[in-house]
């Protein structure tokens, strides 16, 4: 099962539908995405509520003015059929920059700037803009 594209498309089809929240099981890896998201301005935040299990991630979801959700698109690129990295040097730019690639490195879960700046390579997990 792959969970980082079931914690993609559950934030994306909470986005379609409106929805002001959505509840998610937690993970690290969900975690990690989840805060650069939220550094970004894809969401307003999010919360991590312990339960006897495995927790449960809250995300709220970001809408502007006009009620348009704020992540256009969301893409997994790296599936567990097809696993696919990068070096630093080939990170990409997603939309010339109006957009944000996550990796999951060594040094954790980055976004494509700064595992750029940092000189970071390692799979390259999704595309947001």
């Amino acid at each position: 099962m792959d969970t980082i594209g079931e914690f993609l498309t559950r934030i994306r089809n909470a986005g379609m539908a409106k929805h002001e929240k959505v509840d998610i099981p937690s993970s690290n890896t969900r975690v990690g995405i989840a805060k650069i998201l939220l550094d970004n301005g894809y969401i307003r935040s999010f919360k991590v509520a312990k339960d006897g299990k495995q927790g449960v991630m809250r995300v709220y979801l970001r809408y502007d003015e006009a009620g348009k959700h704020s992540i256009t698109a969301i893409d997994r690129l790296s599936r567990p059929g097809r696993r696919l990295y990068v070096k630093s040097k080939e990170v990409p730019q997603v939309r010339n920059g109006y957009g944000i690639a996550i990796l999951s490195t060594n040094k954790g879960i980055v976004d494509g700037s700064t595992a750029a700046t940092q000189n970071l390579g390692g799979e390259l997990l999704c595309q947001v803009w």
